[in-house]
């Protein structure tokens, strides 16, 4: 007898065709009540948000709400690039319905050509360029995001998600009712030398610029606004 055909994982088989379009005009409600009715979100720099056009919101990553979250504030529809890990269950159902992208965080190129696609029809795409809940300083970053911008011509928009998990919570921790939460989006920018063409150099280098002006956006944005960094570094 043969072996069983393993199945895919949801971020091996996505798809664009697998995305529902209408996912996010629903979604982006839930995230928004959220952020305003069940937490006490201060949101700085929205209007630094194209409303239209193609466009990569990068943000630091450090507890279990940053999807949501972000996906709420941000001032239109949005598709976020997730850990196939949540698309499974209810929540699973939800994350597709919703129109997220799920990723396999050992080959994400599905994903990556799933949000390529829908870059190109002039959409917004959320990442985490850290890959996994941590500190959230942006020490480094995966060359996802950068492979996107170089192909895409996307520009970017770094985004600081502050106040989720505090020191000495674990990356799981849910803020209670009506914590205090504060994002703040940055200037676009574009990551991307023109010249530069869409090989390795060019992903290396857009890499480098999105790594340095995300940090530099973060730590920034933590001392303007006096919500510290968790000092742990559990993932």
């Amino acid at each position: 007898m043969s072996a069983p055909e393993q199945k895919a994982s949801p971020g091996q088989s996505i798809t664009p065709e697998k995305i529902k379009r209408w996912g996010p005009t629903w979604s982006r409600r839930v995230g928004w009540f959220l952020a305003r009715g069940f937490w006490n979100t201060q949101v700085v720099g929205a209007e630094s948000i194209p409303r239209t056009g193609r466009l990569l919101v990068a943000a630091n990553h450090t507890g279990i709400i940053d999807g949501p979250l972000l996906h709420g504030v941000i001032p239109r529809e949005s598709h976020m690039i997730i850990k196939e890990e949540m698309f499974s269950g209810f929540i699973g159902f939800l994350m597709r319905t919703a129109g997220q992208i799920p990723v396999d965080r050992r080959n994400g190129r599905a994903a990556l050509q799933t949000a390529l696609a829908l870059l190109n029809e002039e959409r917004l795409v959320g990442v985490f360029p850290e890959g996994s809940r941590g500190r959230g300083d942006v020490k480094e970053t995966k060359a996802g995001i950068a492979w996107l911008a170089v192909r895409s011509g996307a520009p970017v928009v770094p985004a600081a998600i502050l106040g989720t998990r505090p020191t000495g919570k674990k990356p799981g921790h849910v803020p209670g009712p009506r914590a205090r939460l504060t994002v703040v989006f940055g200037e676009p920018f574009a990551a991307v030398d023109p010249d530069a063409g869409i090989g390795r150099a060019a992903v290396s280098a857009a890499m480098g610029r999105i790594q340095a002006r995300l940090s530099e956006h973060v730590t920034g944005s933590a001392a303007e606004h006096g919500v510290p960094l968790p000092e742990d570094t559990e993932i």
